[in-house]
């Protein structure tokens, strides 16, 4: 496969996302999940939703929804499992217009194709025990030998007295394994060094290579983007594939994503969640653009690219093979980016989306978000940072007194400087509580009674807080009666 292919593919192009519902859907997946959804969109191909839910014990529809959600909040969706002309394609769900496909709802299917390998020999029954299987690993490795099966029941014509099948094998041939990797180039594998390959615990539980090689074969999967931690599952697949008379996908294993440590980032750790950066106050299509950098970059190495772009620009030929460091504050930068190329009423629009998702009984009023969102926006690197730093625009936090004294002043001149911008501002209505009038209005206070001492004790009266937008914004928000409401409680401290 040239560099040139990467770009025009030379079949119809289908890929597949098939995440484990094991544990929560992580960026590491989402990542993996984009690549594909990237591909397709830029060849107009097939995007398809697999749930690989062979798993009995650990599998759980939470984690199913899990992934279903994330997907469709960074706006991935999958395509309809119809061909154009609008017949299904063989073996795929027949339960609705879309997927996802459950590999749980397919053990027909897979039984179908394990017995075809029974009849041609190709797989066995094994009765070792796991403590068997265990002595035949110590005692390869105290040789020096690979800890592979030994082959024990392969060429048994009758099971052994007493004993039950523990699994199904696969002849694994003694041969080399070669293919080539769209990111990789060409890959060689000794397949003597696998020993016979487990692919079911019987007829009805096929085991995750088995079923992978008989989805996408039916699925008719083109091209196969996923992580480099499956590289060695695929020459597995490979062999599958040959002993079934599948045809081979176009494979195409992304770098694995680091920790800033460089470290490999575990899939098992709670912050590395999907959903997770969600409830920090990312925008999807942040870390869109985040996770699209992690291994790949656009010929011209901008960083700030709307999914638009993403689509136009994406090439596997400019996927990396080394491995992509996630961090985070760059994630926090884009995320910026992205906030200032939106205006107030669309970033008012996600945050109220957010606030949905959030376990709390708060209430937010969408008009005045955008106002909010207009004093905030230089502030605010995330959509939580302008509900955390504007919280006081909706409630008054409580705060000391001597909050209100500006440096060496005392309360008493703290007091005269709140009475002489409440009785100001008194003189105002509603109508002229904008920001032009409200700056002159306070402009003739602080000529009398000096910035600091006015300002100050002005701007923690409104927001209860050290640190805050100009007070003048800040009551242009509020209205005149609220403003005027909090000078008072302010006044009524300094007067305790």
């Amino acid at each position: 496969m040239t560099k040139s292919s990467v770009n025009q593919p030379e079949v119809p192009v289908r890929v597949r996302m098939a995440p484990s519902p094991t544990g929560p859907f992580h960026v590491g997946g989402a990542r993996s999940a984009l690549f594909n959804w990237l591909f397709a969109r830029k060849h107009g191909g097939t995007f398809v939703l697999r749930i690989e839910d062979t798993d009995k014990e650990r599998s759980d529809k939470k984690f199913e929804h899990d992934i279903v959600e994330g997907l469709a909040w960074l706006g991935l969706d999958w395509d309809e499992g119809l061909l154009p002309n609008g017949n299904r394609l063989p073996g795929m769900d027949t339960k609705g217009d879309f997927g996802p496909y459950r590999q749980s709802e397919r053990t027909e299917i897979y039984e179908k194709y394990l017995q075809q390998l029974f009849d041609k020999g190709d797989v066995y029954y094994c009765y070792c025990t796991k403590d068997e299987l265990e002595a035949q690993r110590s005692a390869a490795l105290s040789h020096g030998a690979a800890p592979k099966y030994n082959g024990h029941c392969r060429n048994l014509t009758t099971p052994p007295p007493g004993r039950t099948p523990e699994v199904i094998r696969f002849k694994v041939p003694e041969t080399t394994v070669e293919f080539k990797d769209l990111v990789r180039g060409k890959v060689s594998f000794d397949a003597a060094l696998f020993g016979d390959l487990v692919i079911a615990k019987d007829m009805e539980t096929p085991l995750y290579n088995f079923a992978v090689v008989v989805d996408d074969e039916l699925m008719k999967i083109s091209h196969v983007i996923r992580g480099e931690e499956h590289l060695s599952n695929t020459p597995k697949q490979i062999l599958m594939q040959r002993a079934l008379g599948f045809r081979e996908p176009i494979y195409a294993h992304i770098p694995l994503i680091l920790n800033a440590d460089r470290s490999k980032m575990s899939k098992r750790y709670g912050d590395v969640a999907l959903l997770s950066y969600r409830a920090k106050g990312y925008l999807p299509g942040a870390l869109v653009n985040f996770l699209a950098l992690l291994g790949w970059h656009p010929k011209d190495d901008r960083e700030v690219l709307p999914i638009k772009d993403l689509i136009d620009e994406f090439d596997l030929a400019r996927v990396q093979q080394a491995g992509a460091v996630f961090n985070e504050e760059k994630l926090e930068w884009l995320n910026r980016e992205h906030l200032k190329a939106m205006s107030d009423k669309e970033i008012a629009k996600e945050i109220l989306a957010l606030t949905a998702t959030l376990p709390t009984d708060a209430t937010y009023d969408k008009t005045m978000l955008e106002k909010i969102v207009g004093v905030e926006r230089g502030r605010a690197s995330t959509l939580l940072d302008f509900i955390t730093l504007g919280g006081f625009f909706f409630a008054l936090p409580d705060y000391e007194p001597s909050l209100l004294v500006w440096k060496e002043s005392s309360a008493e001149e703290t007091r005269a400087a709140l009475a002489a911008v409440r009785d100001a501002l008194a003189a105002l209505d509603q109508r002229n509580f904008q920001r032009e009038i409200l700056a002159n209005t306070v402009a003739t206070v602080i000529g009398e009674k000096k910035r600091g001492i006015t300002l100050w004790p002005l701007r923690v009266a409104l927001s209860g807080q050290k640190a805050s937008p100009d007070p003048i914004e800040i009551m242009e928000v509020l209205g005149k009666e609220e403003s005027m409401k909090r000078i008072g409680t302010a006044l009524a401290k300094l007067a305790k």
